[in-house]
């Protein structure tokens, strides 16, 4: 396979759509992109994307699709779904109608189980699974504010058949100070519920409190709710046999305090009255420790408390988790 000549697809330009996107035409990849909001690509067509903030790049578009179906047409090496975990079951029915050999499906979503999804509709040889370390909000649709990168990303295949696949993105990413490293599936999937863990202690808080990362992180109050999550979310976690590095609350708390004085992506999803992810985070913490018969009394409180909130924003609920 030709790296300088590979075709890489993207759907969905939020913040990490749009910071993949611009790092792989950065390499050299023919990218295509596409998004359901019009005005969006309109923007991108004439003014390309922008990162701004901790990472400071801008890269132009020739292929800019306004739906997956055309887009489809386009015939890539891999697709990119960047969208939030509530809109996987949408696309996913999309890319399968339009669908061609010689594909490899990259899942780029927060939260646990999301790889469920993806290997309901297609073969798991063809799946990778990405955590990404970097956060950012759209300061204009077309103009990605990147709030920190805390290096490095994951990247893993789901059979871990196709491991030089993985090797080649994180190789592409990492040459571009984008650091991203290829590992196993078994070691995707504890990153995975790392970064879950990390989002379900904080990102409901804030969306609930209206508190930025930084200001429940420098609220004895909040701290200590912070902190019970993650002792519920390790326990649930070890159940499971997922293996958490050392001292991992300690750590957690350690990151976590590295937090910018901003809104997690959650939060601004709830504040915007949009669904949000809490059913993969808190929600899946909580699925997780019914089955181990673990209590989790903050975690369900949590997402209870978000799920109620965006039925009152209008918002349809599919999956309760009481």
């Amino acid at each position: 396979m030709d790296e300088k000549k590979l075709k890489i697809g993207v759907i969905g330009l939020g913040p990490v759509g749009q910071i993949l996107a611009v790092h792989f035409k950065l390499a050299g990849c023919e990218v295509a992109i596409t998004d359901l909001d019009r005005e969006k690509l309109n923007l991108i067509r004439q003014h390309g994307i922008e990162l701004v903030g901790t990472i400071e790049k801008k890269s132009f578009f020739n292929y800019v699709y306004y739906s997956i179906e055309e887009m489809m047409e386009h015939k890539f090496d891999i697709l990119i779904s960047a969208v939030k975990a509530y809109h996987v079951d949408k696309i996913l029915a999309q890319i399968e109608k339009n669908m061609h050999d010689d594909i490899y499906l990259l899942s780029a979503q927060n939260g646990i189980d999301v790889r469920r999804k993806y290997i309901s509709h297609f073969s798991e040889k063809i799946i990778l699974r990405m955590v990404v370390n970097f956060a950012g909000n759209l300061q204009a649709p077309n103009v990605a504010y990147v709030n920190f990168f805390n290096p490095p990303n994951y990247i893993g295949s789901v059979s871990d058949k196709h491991p030089e696949i993985a090797r080649w993105v994180a190789d592409t990413l990492t040459n571009l100070d984008l650091e991203t490293i290829a590992v196993d599936s078994f070691s995707v999937a504890e990153k995975i519920w790392e970064k879950t863990i990390l989002n379900a202690a904080l990102s409901p808080l804030c969306a609930i409190s209206r508190l930025t990362m930084k200001e429940a992180m420098e609220n004895p109050d909040t701290l200590e709710i912070i902190e019970q999550v993650l002792y519920e979310a390790v326990a649930v976690a070890k159940a499971e046999e997922i293996k958490l590095p050392e001292n991992f609350i300690k750590l957690g708390i350690r990151y976590l305090n590295e937090a910018g004085n901003h809104m997690p992506s959650l939060a601004v999803d709830l504040i915007n009255n949009r669904p949000t992810e809490i059913d993969y985070m808190n929600g899946k913490i909580v699925e997780y420790g019914r089955k181990h018969y673990i209590k989790t009394p903050l975690n369900l409180m949590l997402t209870n408390l978000v799920n109620a909130i965006a039925v009152k924003n209008g918002c349809s609920k599919k999956n309760k988790t009481t």
